[in-house]
């Protein structure tokens, strides 16, 4: 049964069942509750030990998944729950909406021509070094398919994760993390464009100029159509639904709708839900929010500022300004700290520690993993004066990404086994290794 077709199915129940308890309902609640919790408790353990939150979600995933290695085979049926996996995808679009929510167009657009050179660089120099150099140098006598494919492995990136980090330092304000942000739209979009490109050429064995300028013209056409439009109806739509009901719960539902709406349509469309998300935060500025209710501190302690500008009145004024303007965000919130940590706790899950057996197959992997992280680091040369460094380590995670682009290949036999166990090692490697290089990076530049 396919995720689409999961929630009729539950409601097909008996609602007797529901209410004792399914297999398919009450199994998943444990999970959640464990990994929510648990979560929680490696967060901070590994703030302590100067890591971010993020990478210690991350190693509980592997440690979970790896589990079975003990004998305990509890967790194995999660990787692939399609219930957990729905909450997951659910709790990166929602992480993208956060930070679209928090980044403002206008600094963006102010750092575009960079972010699109830095996108181009980061898909093109990964890209040319797996298929043409690392790819035959490691693994001879492959076909030219699987060493495209290797290729477009290499030249993904997970935006999830880097922004996690920048988010967490309260750094998502500063020019490096506005390139990556904006770099991070135009590698989905580019890695997309290559993804159709090679399977089409392992499919059909050609591909028309067409079909690339198709892919690339529907992503344009959305993510511009998608933000000017949006831009133009947020404050009527804003008003609107302010004179129906100015309360918390219907701002709430109209920024949440809007994300998954555009996330759901860029599924649609062929592209990456997350960029659908991102786009529907960057639609709501602070002036959008007139027409709904303050918030209830905003309300209790503005009556009770004196007339006059003075010491105390001029400190606090501001601190309620940024509450009233920010409010969306902060409703936004308390959803992430249950979907997000999903999301990253399952990606560490599917790390398979196994792989790590094969000492031949880790040196190839190691390899591949040296050659990702160089392709993406290249990009740091084009934005020097934002922080090199900073920009290319933030472009270095696969993630998820990764992952899928692998699967495909996978599906279509021009990745093999052993070169499948290779990517995940490559994506592992880059997904744990960045959080705590970026933070150490990002704190230096504080200092």
């Amino acid at each position: 049964m396919t995720p689409r077709f999961l929630p009729c199915a539950l409601l097909a129940l008996p609602p007797t069942a529901l209410a004792a308890g399914s297999d398919v309902v009450g199994e998943n609640l444990l999970w959640l509750a464990i990994i929510l919790m648990a979560a929680r408790l490696f967060a901070p353990l590994a703030n302590r030990v100067g890591f971010p939150a993020v990478l210690g979600e991350l190693l509980l995933g592997v440690l979970l998944g790896n589990l079975a290695l003990l004998g305990l085979n509890y967790f194995e049926s999660v990787r692939a729950d399609p219930i957990i996996a729905f909450i997951a995808e659910l709790g990166v679009i929602v992480l993208l909406l956060q930070i679209g929510l928090e980044t403002r167009l206008k600094d963006l657009v102010a750092v575009g021509g960079q972010a699109f050179l830095v996108g181009c660089v980061g898909i093109a120099a990964p890209f040319l070094l797996g298929a043409f150099l690392v790819g035959p140098l490691l693994l001879p006598g492959k076909e030219t398919n699987t060493y495209l494919f290797l290729g477009a492995t290499l030249a993904a990136t997970s935006v999830g994760i880097t922004g996690r980090v920048f988010r967490d330092l309260g750094k998502l304000s500063t020019p490096a993390a506005r390139i990556v942000l904006g770099a991070a739209v135009i590698d989905d979009v580019l890695g997309l464009v290559i993804l159709a490109v090679v399977s089409s050429l392992v499919q059909a064995g050609s591909v028309s100029l067409g079909e690339v300028a198709g892919i690339v013209a529907k992503a344009v056409i959305f993510l511009g159509g998608s933000i000017w439009l949006g831009r133009l109806i947020a404050p009527h739509s804003s008003r609107w639904l302010a004179r129906v009901d100015a309360s918390h719960s219907m701002l709430f539902a109209q920024v949440l709708a809007t994300g998954l709406a555009l996330a759901w349509l860029a599924h649609a469309i062929g592209l990456a839900p997350i960029i659908g998300a991102f786009a529907a935060g960057l639609l709501f500025e602070p002036l959008f929010l007139k027409d709904f209710e303050r918030p209830a501190i905003v309300r209790e302690i503005e009556p009770l500022l004196p007339d006059d500008h003075g010491h105390l009145a001029a400190r606090l004024r501001p601190i309620l300004l940024r509450h009233a303007g920010h409010q969306h965000e902060h409703m936004i919130e308390p959803i992430g700290y249950f979907f997000v940590p999903v999301f990253f706790v399952l990606t560490g899950m599917q790390v398979d520690l196994r792989t790590l057996a094969d000492p031949a197959l880790v040196a190839v992997a190691l390899g591949m993993t040296a050659a990702a992280i160089v392709g993406k680091l290249v990009v740091g040369l084009f934005a020097r004066q934002a922080g090199g460094w900073i920009v290319g380590w933030g472009m270095v995670p696969r993630g998820e990404v990764g992952l899928i682009f692998a699967m495909v290949g996978k599906q279509l036999g021009v990745i093999s086994e052993n070169l499948f166990s290779i990517i995940v090692i490559m994506v592992i490697l880059t997904t744990l290794v960045t959080p705590p290089v970026l933070t150490w990076l990002l704190k230096r530049q504080k200092d």
